[in-house]
This record gives structure tokens, sequence and C-alpha cells, in this order.
């Protein structure tokens, strides 16, 4: 069976694809972003190639280059690399899984594959077995995102048994608000090691409640040391302080999904935290406003996520 170095847990950023301003991939400034995750948010982990990174609007070639950097930038600075190699041709997926094994990544995860759907658990399992079989030193993640996939097989389902069809399954990444099927998943399966990270990140706390054992998210590249103060909060057993934390980094979320929130915007966002250029998205998707960018620049600056840490004088909205 797989064993990674040590068990998925805490934080994991779901990366973005920096690009230039004519939609090619900007590997130059990968580096830094290993760094700065590192060194400005605390973050170790991350998911490459996922929903945020554009993944599924890349060529073949184009994943395989992103995962060989980020793996190559990321040796003795980060803890775990974790591929995204979900398509919807199989050959590719497991191409893709292969690669990720040859150039030392952590792990793999895939997603349900979401044109031609699989119809129940047993066809998606196979699917995930094939994939899972091209890389078979590698542990293996599923992907649950039932909204962007139309696939609604519950993750509770799904996990009935998993490990005997795939021995190298250790977890999932549940990007999903039904917290009942994700109690389930925990509940069902306490006797076994895996990995239960939750990818709703205005949420967390409530799936930590529910036994999350760590999270991928988006939010993570900009708003990781934050999120990490809740998760140090819940440790603590300081329920409080984690329910303030966490209320700090929903006031962010609420304001910006109001604005219309997406990968694009997350570019934006991240772009303006960490002065790191992440570029437009690729088409179909389409650059955020300069309306949106000048609402969150300002939200950000009143809930101190984008200067100094440290609360300013008669700003209501501060975080501590």
């Amino acid at each position: 069976m797989a064993s990674p170095k040590k068990k998925l847990q805490g934080l994991v950023a779901a990366t973005i694809t920096p690009m230039t301003e004519h939609g090619e991939i900007n590997f130059s400034v990968i580096g830094q972003y290993v760094d700065y995750l590192v060194e400005e948010q605390g973050v170790k982990n991350i998911f490459v190639n996922g929903t945020t990174g554009e993944g599924l609007s890349l060529s073949v070639s184009e994943r395989r280059r992103v995962a060989e950097e980020w793996v190559t930038k990321g040796r003795n600075k980060l803890d775990q690399v974790v591929i995204h190699v979900g398509a919807l041709s199989l050959k590719e997926s497991q191409e893709l899984a292969q690669h990720a094994a040859e150039i030392g990544a952590d792990g793999i995860a895939v997603i349900a594959p979401f044109f031609l759907k699989p119809w129940n658990k047993d066809v998606l399992i196979n699917f995930l077995k094939e994939v899972a079989a091209a890389a078979p030193a590698l542990p293996f993640y599923y992907y649950h995102i039932p909204a962007l996939t139309g696939v609604k097989i519950r993750a509770e389902e799904l996990l009935d048994g998993i490990q005997d069809k795939i021995p190298t399954f250790q977890g999932l990444k549940f990007s999903d608000t039904d917290l009942l099927d994700f109690g389930q998943c925990v509940d069902q399966n306490r006797q076994r090691q895996f990995a239960f990270l939750f990818g709703v990140d205005e949420q967390l706390l409530s799936a930590l409640v529910m036994g999350a054992t760590g999270a991928v998210g988006s939010t993570y590249n900009y708003l990781g040391k934050k999120t990490n103060q809740m998760l140090e909060a819940f440790e603590q057993k300081d329920f409080s302080s984690a329910l303030n934390h966490q209320f700090c980094i929903q006031r962010f979320i609420n304001f910006v999904l109001k604005l219309g929130f997406g990968v694009s915007q997350t570019k934006a966002i991240m772009t303006l935290v960490s002065g790191i250029p992440m570029g437009p998205p690729r088409p179909p998707l389409q650059k955020a406003s300069r309306e949106f960018i000048d609402n969150a620049k300002a939200k950000l600056k009143s809930l101190d996520f984008l200067l100094s840490t440290d609360l300013k004088d008669g700003n209501f909205e501060s975080c501590s």
C-alpha cells in the first residue's frame, strides 16, 4: 500500500497557475510563489492543477510542465505536492499519473469524469482504479466536487470498501457543502487513517468539528496565515477564538461572493496580496473587472489582509 512520508493534513493550497497577458504559463514566478506560501502564509502542502489551477483548461503537456515546476521548486521547501491528474480521457489521466510518479510527486488526485459520466459507484471506482494503477507507489485521493462535475454519487457511498479496490487510496478532497455526507465519510471510516480534506474554505470550522483532518482550498494562498490561526485555536480547544477567525474569513469571502467570485477573481486577489503577478485566466473565463479589484482591495485593507497584520486604530472590521 502506498504510504506518504507523513499523513497529508493541515492546510493545502490549491495553487493558481500564473499566466502572462498572452495566456502562456508564467513558469518564472513559481519559485517565488513557493517561498511566499511557506514564509508568508505558513502553508507547506499544495494541490496542483486542480480547479483553481485551471488544470482542465491546460493541455497535457502544459500540465506536465506545471507539475514538474512545482515539484522542482518545492523540493526541500514544501512538505507534500499532490498533483491533480483527472481528465475526461482515461489514457490522459493515466499518463499524468505516471508522470507524477516519475517526477517525485507525493500523491495524485482525480475528479470524476464529467462529460460521459459514471452513473453509479462501481463504474466510478473502476475508472479511478485504472488511474491509480498507473502510479502504484503514490497515495491516491478522490476529488469530490459534484457542483462542477455533475456526478452526484455520495462520497460516503464511494468510500465504502474503496481500499479493497484501490489499495493506494489515502483520502479525499471533499468540495461540497453537504456536511451530512462529509460527516458520514468520517464516522464510517474511523478505523482507517484516511485524510479527510475539506474543500469549502468558508465552512472549514464546521468540518473540523465533524472530523476533517485538513483542508484544500484557494483562499489558503492568501489567507493561509489567518486560517492557520483558526486551526491552532481549534487544536487548543479555544473555540471562541477559532469562531472569531472563521467569521473574519467569512466576512471577506461573503463580500467577494456577492461581487462574483471564481478563478479569475482569485488570481486578481492573489496578485494584490502577494505582489506576484498571476495574470489573466484562460478563456472561456474572463479577467476580473477593475470594479471587483478595487472593491476587493478595499475589503482586504479593512480586514488587515492586505497590509500589516497589526490592528488599525478605529478600524471596526479588523480581525484580531
